[in-house]
């Protein structure tokens, strides 16, 4: 379903036509410098062939690597039978360019649309499907843009995209959570390995925690149980496989590296309803970016990641070499994913697909630590503004602020204004939140006021609050939703809009 209003598409054409810096192409070249196609593929998944989507560019390999400043000059080739958009996650064009349902129309089958604007952030970032439940059948790639320093650093890039899968239809696994939202749908194992996952009914409906003060609720205890002593749940779909680079443990890609060298590893969560835990076993790790975004680094061997986000994480091969898995377990499961890094002549030895202890939740312990190398300017806020992210487990039913997106009530802001949203979650399962257009600063967590990370997209666990600021410097109209697919296809998204 198309969700275009008038009011988009007269805002987007004011704001471009007020914007005097957009790039042009010269005389010379009257088509865009890249061409991404967008159609379906097959792949070996635990031995049965699996026809899912993809974006390929000109070279046929998945996703781009661009330089920063440069024009993002780039056209979008649609050879699906279904209509599709892609949008450009981490990026902030003029919002006729961010490719989302809200701001485009859909592509046409045989169709193609073109994009044109400067490439003004470098970092780790993605592109997917914003049209249905494409993204569920595997319709993302990466999207990295690099600075100079990047391009000419003694350092190996290594991009890990995370994906979980279903041979079931992601219509059907919708149809069914909404006709039996009790159970873990899908055709897969994956329940076997979960713990904890359901805990309770994970249903809110009929409590009013309008006056809950969701700083006392902040905190799990580290076993799917909230501090209140109510069950979370963790994930509502049983996945087949869970996959890094289009691979699962059975036949995991290997990544050559060289001994006694440096690599950064560009960790894409672009799970449909999954969040993982990192782990880069016998090499220490070291957090330097999330989303996109420079921090003060962080380390360790083990990073939580939500749906949607990214990690940029360097560690050093020894002089001696040897072969290093890296890994992402589904939180409250056994089920895991990864690929190896391995020098010449490494012995690789054999990686079961199933941990031996169950993850514990992804909650905020790391948001909590993360602090931002380039945050925002001080300044006090223009607005500050509350949202609840609502829900009921017993219909599956998903919202914000008790509306669905259909009947949603936009967050409105002024050009100009410093703004603060806080995210109230009121139900039993966490909600990684994505604004569109802006990056933000985590600037509170419950009561706790912090000068955090800058990222497009936050997590916030069962029954716990997050603050978010940003600078409303990108006029239009822009989604706000949950990353969970299936959370936002049941309702759990609205816009933020300028007035």
């Amino acid at each position: 379903m198309v969700h275009i209003s008038r009011r988009t598409l007269l805002k987007g054409a004011a704001a471009l036509g007020g914007t005097l810096a957009l790039p042009m192409r010269s005389s010379a070249q009257s088509t865009p410098q890249h061409t991404l196609t967008v159609g379906t593929r097959t792949l070996d998944i635990r031995g049965r062939a699996a026809t899912v989507y993809g974006i390929t560019n000109d070279a046929g390999e998945t996703g781009l690597v661009l330089p920063v400043g440069a024009p993002f000059d780039v056209r979008v080739l649609n050879t699906l039978a279904d209509p599709t958009v892609i949008h450009w996650h981490g990026l902030t064009p003029p919002v006729a360019f961010d490719g989302s349902n809200v701001s485009q129309v859909p592509i046409a089958t045989g169709g193609m649309h073109d994009y044109l604007f400067d490439l003004k952030r470098p970092g780790t970032h993605w592109m997917h499907s914003h049209f249905g439940l494409q993204e569920a059948q595997l319709l993302a790639a990466p999207l990295i843009v690099e600075t100079a320093e990047d391009a000419s650093a003694d350092r190996q890039a290594v991009t890990i995209l995370l994906h979980d899968f279903s041979f079931t239809a992601p219509e059907e696994i919708l149809a069914g959570l909404k006709a039996e939202p009790m159970a873990l749908i899908g055709s897969g194992a994956a329940a076997m390995n979960m713990g904890m996952v359901r805990g309770g009914n994970g249903s809110m409906a009929g409590m009013d925690h309008s006056n809950m003060d969701m700083g006392n609720m902040q905190g799990m205890d580290g076993s799917g149980m909230t501090m209140a002593g109510m069950p979370m749940d963790l994930n509502d779909v049983g996945f087949d496989a869970f996959l890094a680079n289009d691979r699962d443990l059975s036949d995991p890609e290997i990544v050559q590296v060289e001994k006694n060298s440096q690599v950064r590893l560009r960790i894409i969560n672009a799970g449909s309803s999954s969040n993982f835990w990192i782990d880069t076993g016998n090499l220490p790790g070291r957090l330097v970016a999330v989303d996109g975004m420079d921090i003060s680094p962080i380390g360790g061997t083990r990073f939580e990641i939500a749906m949607a986000q990214r990690l940029d994480i360097d560690v050093s091969i020894p002089a001696n070499g040897g072969a290093y898995p890296i890994l992402a377990q589904l939180e409250g499961g056994k089920d895991r994913t990864g690929i190896v890094l391995a020098s010449a002549s490494a012995k690789i030895d054999r990686i079961s697909d199933t941990a031996d202890v169950t993850a514990p939740p992804v909650l905020l312990d790391l948001e909590r630590q993360l602090l931002a190398t380039d945050g925002l300017k001080p300044k006090s806020a223009d607005a500050a503004l509350t949202i609840d992210l609502t829900g009921d487990m017993s219909s599956y039913t998903w919202g914000i602020s008790g509306k669905s997106f259909a009947d949603r009530d936009p967050v409105e802001v002024v050009a100009g204004q410093r703004v603060e949203i806080t995210m109230r979650n009121q139900t039993m399962m966490s909600h990684p939140m994505h604004l569109h257009g802006h990056h933000f600063q985590v600037v509170g967590l419950g009561r706790a006021r912090l000068s955090g990370a800058m990222r497009d997209t936050v997590l916030v666990p069962a029954m716990e609050s997050v603050t978010i600021a940003f600078d409303a410097n990108n006029p239009g109209e822009w989604p706000l939703h949950c990353h969970n697919m299936y959370h936002m296809a049941a309702g759990m998204m609205t816009t933020v809009e300028y007035v």
